[in-house]
């Protein structure tokens, strides 16, 4: 059984996303990013303080706009629309889930498609779609599509079983995956909590992508002998053992899966890092695009 080691293969593309840094550094580009986040949930503000290390880490202009959880709607569209406006700024991320007053498809749709380094832009969602190479795609997906390709598992002719149907990992994951070319050409299905004989539907796949955010939902029965198994679920539980009384588990149950598996990964560890990898990628792609 191989373990996808996320971390490692994240840090060779920091590595590839650093040489880009310094070329377009070389040419008085400097890539920037920044990200928005309202409000004072715990979670977003460790996943920006991450982004925001990283990006500093690759040699990158990173700026964090924090607001406060009473900000209205108009004022982060205004602050959008600066940020959009801003020619050092070549990416912008607002951090989900804003707080429940902000309609975050509005927001997402002020962004400026261009500087969409997530991915969720109604026109990166159609360029991906259509397979369009100028598409920004989600980090997510992207960075599961990478972990496959990277350690060394074809998609072309295989039957791919995603399991959950968002807009940020499910359904770009499954046009990822359709899509022509290396990394795509598979034959797949989209699974959800309303599909019927669902284990029996997952046990099908050659490869099974679970993002259904349920903590270790996916038991031994889910999964085919020598399939591959990619958990994008992170879920954190209760653990007495743990000096922090929780810990992070997958959507995925492990311990009973693995054994079964060609080829899985951990979590965290597996898609976690990849996520971020990407949004370098991605913010890198876009100065390189605003250079052009």
């Amino acid at each position: 059984m191989q373990l996808i080691d996320g971390k490692a293969i994240a840090q060779r593309i920091n590595e590839q996303t650093r040489a880009a840094v310094a070329e377009l550094k070389a040419k008085g580009i400097t890539p920037g990013l920044a990200v928005v986040v309202v409000g004072d949930d715990p979670a977003s503000h460790a996943y920006v303080r991450s982004k925001e290390r990283t990006a500093a880490d690759l040699g990158m202009h990173s700026v964090k706009i924090e607001m406060p959880a009473a900000t209205t709607q108009q004022q982060l569209l205004a602050e959008v629309h600066r940020l959009n406006a801003d020619s050092a700024i070549h990416g912008i991320l607002v951090q989900s889930p804003p707080p429940k007053h902000i309609d975050e498809r509005a927001i997402v749709e002020a962004l400026d498609p261009r500087k969409d380094v997530d991915g969720f832009h109604p026109v990166n969602v159609a360029k991906v779609a259509m397979g369009d190479p100028d598409a920004f795609v989600p980090c997510t997906p992207l960075g599961c599509q990478r972990l496959l390709m990277e350690s060394g598992i074809e998609t072309a002719g295989a039957n791919v079983v995603v399991l959950g149907r968002s807009m940020i990992v499910g359904k770009p994951m499954a046009f990822l995956l359709m899509n022509k070319g290396r990394g795509g050409d598979a034959t797949v299905t989209v699974a959800h909590s309303r599909t019927k004989n669902l284990a029996a539907v997952c046990a099908q796949a050659d490869i099974l992508i679970a993002a259904i955010g349920q903590p270790e939902f996916v038991k031994a029965n889910f999964v085919r002998e020598g399939a591959v198994v990619i958990d994008v679920g992170i879920n954190r539980v209760a653990d007495p053992t743990s000096p922090k009384g929780s810990k992070l588990v997958g959507d995925v149950a492990f311990a009973e899966v693995a054994p079964k598996c060609r080829a899985i990964t951990p979590v965290p560890g597996g898609v976690g890092p990849m996520t971020i990898a990407m949004l370098m990628h991605n913010t890198v792609l876009a100065a390189q695009r605003a250079g052009k």
